[in-house]
């Protein structure tokens, strides 16, 4: 160690260095679905808009 630098400094430098990588908790099944039933939604949602942009494609 450099004599510039004390013991707490090199020690929280290495800390910051290595700290764990944030986790997630691992979904459940209900979480699962409501994610995949949003996800399809917005999709679904983002075609029914663009269908409905497109002129002359409206049937009244």
């Amino acid at each position: 160690m450099l004599k510039d630098q004390s013991p707490n400094r090199a020690k929280r430098e290495a800390d910051k260095a290595f700290k764990p990588a944030p986790t997630q908790k691992p979904m459940n099944d209900y979480a699962k679905d409501q994610h995949s039933f949003n996800e399809n939604r917005e999709r679904l949602k983002a075609e029914r808009l663009a269908r409905e942009a497109k002129p002359g494609s409206r049937p009244e």
